[in-house]
């Protein structure tokens, strides 16, 4: 995944450091990603959700804002309104470079924040909420015995994460004083909602109010058990694939027309744990699957390895075959399914004559239902052999490799 480092003015002027993941492929889209209270562009989450957006052709652009991580400027001084302003700029930022976000994605406090920003981003289909508080005021509650001080002092240090932050007079009274209930009513965008119900610092609750206010197009997943930085890698994978999945519905992603000789296009595999095995597979802007290996050969069977897609792919074409042909003679045939187990045996069992050497064996169990005679199972078993990826199998292919 190619990444691109940058910085923009943020909403005072200060640089704001902005990392721009960008597709290995075609670039079909482009998403703008606010990061949680007082975390920055990289936690773990948002390089998750990043990366698996950019392996489906979305470019995400991740930034930190003013006073936090990378970013120039105070903390201390801004607000939940600069926070929208610094996403305005952020945007204006992709608009400048043609990228204009059509999908905004906010994680906690960002979630709040895209919410308040969608409807000036002009060029936003989507909006992802993430653990989000419906009412900003919420974060408050983090604050202890800070508040009294804050009033009094006009800032001061309060403890977030095992970090002291520095929280202004002008933050407090902007969390206090923002409604979102009306923003998100006219909203005009497709809503994502993801929130876990055990989240112990936004409660569950406020996904349901955020819920209930808006309008359809809307939707609500649950992410079960993870906790609210969605910090397991696993919650991490889970949301980022049901955010690229759900995206494609009410984004325009047009994939450029295929090279030539490839008339069904790429298919892109790339690494999406470089720890392990797990690897991203995209095929086009709509189809998405994970490999990997069983965890007994060092992998964490997230995804069919990669002679268990050989098989589904027997299976499918042979399957695809049998119906293509009861279908044209008008057979009574109501389902067929296809069995495919893989092994390696050696050559000469397989009757190749190659002595030691191993051949690989795929058995395939056919099941075909409906009220067919003997002859006609028997010519449907003979046209499983014509499928086109049995034909594939059978005889020599070509693997040609080169450097990209």
């Amino acid at each position: 995944m190619p990444t691109e480092r940058f910085t923009f003015a943020g909403h005072d002027g200060a640089e704001l450091a902005a990392r721009l993941d960008l597709p290995d492929g075609p670039h079909l889209g482009t998403a703008l990603l606010a990061h949680c209270f007082t975390c920055s562009k990289d936690i773990p989450a948002a390089r998750r959700i990043a990366a698996r957006l950019a392996a489906a052709g979305i470019a995400v652009l991740r930034f930190d804002f003013t006073g936090l991580g990378h970013s120039e400027g105070e903390f201390a001084n801004t607000s939940f309104t600069s926070n929208i302003d610094d996403l305005l700029c952020a945007a204006r930022a992709l608009e400048a470079r043609d990228m204009a976000p059509g999908l905004l994605i906010g994680h906690s406090l960002g979630g709040a924040a895209v919410l308040g920003a969608a409807r000036r981003i002009e060029s936003a289909r989507a909006v992802v909420t993430i653990a989000a508080p419906f009412d900003p005021g919420h974060v408050l509650r983090n604050f202890d015995g800070a508040l009294e001080r804050i009033e009094e002092e006009g800032r001061a240090e309060v403890q977030l994460g095992g970090r002291e932050i520095e929280i202004g007079r002008d933050f407090v009274d902007s969390v206090r004083a923002e409604a979102l209930e009306e923003e998100i009513a006219n909203l005009r965008r497709a809503l994502l909602i993801l929130h876990a119900p055990r989240d112990a610092v936004v409660g569950i609750d406020n996904a349901a109010e955020i819920f209930k206010a808006a309008k359809h197009p809307k939707s609500f997943v649950t992410l079960d058990d993870a906790d609210h930085l969605v910090s397991d890698a696993a919650d991490a994978e889970y949301a980022a694939g049901v955010i690229a999945a759900w995206a494609a519905r009410y984004l325009d992603l047009q994939a450029p027309a295929p090279p030539p000789g490839a008339p069904e296009g790429v298919v892109r595999v790339s690494e999406a744990d470089p720890d392990g095995f797990l690897q991203d597979i995209q095929s086009g802007p709509h189809h998405h699957a994970l490999a990997d290996e069983p965890e007994a050969y060092g992998g964490t069977d997230r995804g069919m390895s990669p002679y268990g897609f050989l098989s589904a792919g027997l299976g499918a074409c042979t399957s695809m075959t049998i119906r293509m042909y009861a279908r044209r003679k008008g057979w009574p045939l109501d389902h067929v399914s296809v069995d495919v187990s893989h092994d390696k045996v050696h050559a000469q069992d397989a009757g190749s004559g190659g002595g030691e050497a191993k051949a690989d064996r795929f058995t395939r169990v056919v099941r075909l239902e409906g009220d067919l005679d003997a002859d006609q199972r028997k010519r449907l078993l003979e046209i499983a052999d014509r499928c086109p990826v049995h034909r594939t199998l059978e005889r020599t292919s070509e693997v040609v490799t080169e450097e990209g």
